[in-house]
């Protein structure tokens, strides 16, 4: 199957980009799309789905303060969007400016502390790596000082109500800078729902980078290079993924971030427990190794991980699940409505 950038873009009225949350996690509405059907349902309809013996995989990733405000030596402003710390003291990140600050620079920021610049990274130098104060850890500064980040389409800053609403309620492992939002759907109300049915869950870590928001540039996606981002995988999801398998379960992977951590770690055959950098990309053709199926938001226009749920689920399945989404107004991206997509057979 020969596809372009343009074979995975679609029209979608503005009106439908969620800008805020739902004061009801489970309220949100869930399309069940599959090869000859379409079913319209509640998020909290969700058990209703699933059989016991499933297992439910989430990233427990945690989003970081990961947006701060500041100043060059010269005066000039910046805005600064951590990637990830590397280190105890150390962080890449993207910096807004107009006129790049140079190695040896040193950056003021939120008027309390300053990071020095120590160079530029990353595969096309779009990253710089700042090295913070070292009584304190980068990851301390950036909790105490930093802004929430929400992504670029939501048009307001973070406020409280943001705070509570853009982390899932078992995130742990701080490191994102952007939620795992298909996850944002689960409260604990449907959590004890899903332990009724004896559906059990286990958890993977996999922190979203920037890289997440950056366009695909490439119309020839065979030339893609992938943004790269840290996952862990523990040996008790590997151990109750095994014991999924031999009780007939299957494999439902709660977000595209949980699907690359797990088919990532299975890249050698079966899903291997550690930690690692992953930049795999998944467009149709791939053969999954260990989803069986995939809770997701909708994605934007052209972006990778729209091709990754093409390849689930089939490119036709999904782009007839996204015109049924927007003829009947369904709410899009991170604050958005929810899919549950079976593999194609």
């Amino acid at each position: 199957m020969m596809l372009t950038l343009d074979d995975f873009d679609y029209f979608l009225p503005p009106e439908l980009i969620a800008q805020t949350a739902l004061p009801d996690r489970s309220a949100s509405r869930l399309l069940v799309a599959g090869p000859d059907s379409l079913e319209d349902l509640v998020f909290r309809d969700l058990p209703g789905l699933l059989r016991a013996h499933d297992l439910l995989v989430l990233n427990d990733s945690r989003v970081l303060h990961a947006r701060l405000f500041g100043h060059k030596e010269s005066g000039g402003q910046v805005e600064v969007m951590v990637e990830r710390p590397i280190g105890d003291h150390e962080v890449l990140a993207m910096i807004r400016a107009s006129k790049s600050p140079k190695p040896g620079g040193r950056i003021r920021l939120m008027e309390a502390f300053d990071v020095e610049v120590i160079g530029r990274a990353g595969a096309n130098q779009e990253f710089f790596q700042l090295r913070f104060p070292t009584d304190a850890s980068a990851v301390d500064y950036i909790e105490r000082y930093g802004k929430l980040p929400l992504p670029p389409y939501i048009e307001h800053s973070a406020d409280s109500g943001d705070e509570t609403r853009y982390q899932t309620v078992y995130s742990r492992e701080l490191g994102s800078v952007a939620a795992p939002t298909a996850g944002l759907h689960f409260d604990d109300e449907l959590f004890e729902a899903l332990d009724a049915k004896r559906v059990r869950r286990a958890f993977v870590t996999l922190h979203v980078g920037a890289g997440t928001f950056q366009p695909v540039r490439e119309h020839d996606l065979s030339k893609h290079q992938m943004h790269r981002e840290y996952y862990s995988i523990p040996q008790d999801t590997v151990d109750a993924i095994a014991t999924t398998r031999a009780a007939g379960g299957r494999v439902i992977c709660v977000g595209t971030t949980a699907l690359r951590a797990l088919e990532s770690a299975a890249q050698h055959g079966e899903v291997r427990a550690g930690s690692d950098e992953t930049g795999i990309f998944i467009m149709p053709g791939y053969e999954f190794r260990v989803a069986d199926a995939l809770i997701t938001n909708f994605h934007l226009p052209k972006s990778t991980l729209l091709m990754l749920v093409s390849a689930l689920a089939g490119v036709d399945t999904i782009r007839q699940a996204y015109a049924h989404a927007i003829a009947n107004r369904y709410r899009f991206f991170s604050y958005g409505d929810a899919m549950f997509l079976n593999r194609a057979r």
